[in-house]
């Protein structure tokens, strides 16, 4: 049996990465990144006094709002991106110049998705940790509760350093104000949210598991998973379509698969339920069963529901979440590469 030689591998991993990280810089320092993040950041931290209005637990209105706000936030930033790394480089012509190098068509969308999805993933963990955060600090139930101020303090020396961080380097040495902030906020917000788990709202020292939620964590890790998904599917509806077009399927696919189960899961249900199928119900059987096997599920990552209702996220279900994610990403990204293969760049 042939054994591939070892340097074309090596050239081969080492273009990969080399796309990759162009375009996880080109993503990060997009402006819409800054925007989204700080845009989310202010909805997040103002639902914690929105959810306070409820009549009975306030905790759970600000998660599901909270959860809400991430999880919408992360889709938009996938419409913007996502839908742009191909698109703007068949446009500005540059993508005819990696092409035309021993540069395989498969690699350069592989590199692009793997370039936009981290860039993704670090937006997605700073707006993880501000949620965290505001979570640690938790809705006053009355007028009487004490403000969390360790996480009042912690998160805001974090957000002004990261900003101060950003400003200096654009500043002194021209670099991208978008990309530091980001980049500077997230480890800064780590640490902040590390910290806060110490304390309690009046400085008592408390057991670090006392205010950590893992199952909160499990739900962010599932809603990951769903930007992957939506990422794979912008880049294969950019590698034909422009970037209204894409945003259009893109926005589509994400609305279409989080209704899945309602409109096709509820319909293929009542059809097993009778007692007899005509051949139109077969049919119908078949139909649906291909589309919901062909469009993502994004109820699957979306585990609010669970939280709110107190209950725990099985590793049985991470189990079956994450080789779902990895198999629709894998098949989106065999479309997006076939059809980019005959697709003219010149």
């Amino acid at each position: 049996m042939p054994v591939m030689p070892i340097m074309p591998i090596i050239s081969i991993i080492e273009q990969l990465l080399a796309i990759a990280r162009n375009t996880l810089l080109e993503s990060i320092r997009q402006p819409i990144v800054l925007i989204v993040c700080a845009a989310a950041t202010i909805l997040v931290v103002m639902s914690n006094p929105f959810s306070a209005w409820t009549m009975q637990d306030d905790q759970r209105m600000f998660v599901d709002i909270g959860l809400s706000t991430v999880f919408l936030a992360t889709a938009v930033l996938a419409s913007f991106i996502a839908t742009n790394v191909i698109t703007r480089e068949i446009d500005n012509g540059t993508v005819l110049t990696v092409v035309s190098k021993p540069v395989p068509r498969p690699i350069f969308v592989i590199g692009k998705y793997l370039g936009v999805s981290v860039a993704m993933l670090l937006a997605f963990a700073y707006l993880s940790l501000v949620f965290m955060l505001v979570e640690v600090h938790g809705t006053l139930q009355t007028a009487r509760d004490p403000l969390h101020i360790p996480v009042i303090l912690f998160g805001s020396a974090a957000i002004i350093g990261a900003v101060s961080v950003g400003a200096w380097m654009n500043f002194f040495y021209g670099r991208s104000f978008a990309s530091w902030t980001v980049a500077t906020a997230l480890p800064m917000l780590g640490l902040a949210y590390l910290l806060s788990l110490f304390f309690d709202a009046e400085w008592n020292s408390v057991p670090l598991a006392q205010q950590f939620e893992p199952e909160i964590w499990k739900a962010l890790l599932l809603m990951s998973l769903a930007t992957l998904v939506l990422n794979a599917v912008a880049i294969a509806a950019s590698t034909r379509l422009g970037q209204v077009l894409t945003l259009v399927i893109v926005v589509s696919i994400f609305v279409l698969g989080l209704l899945s189960d309602w409109m096709i899961g509820r319909t293929l249900s009542e059809t097993a339920a009778q007692a007899t199928l005509t051949a139109g119900d077969q049919v119908k059987w078949g139909l649906l069963s291909a589309c919901r096997a062909v469009l993502p599920n994004f109820q699957v990552f979306w585990l609010s529901d669970a939280l709110t209702q107190k209950k725990s996220i099985p590793g049985e279900y991470i189990a079956y979440a994450v080789p779902y994610a990895l198999a629709m990403v894998t098949g989106l990204l065999a479309l997006a590469t076939a059809m980019f293969q005959r697709r003219e760049v010149g």
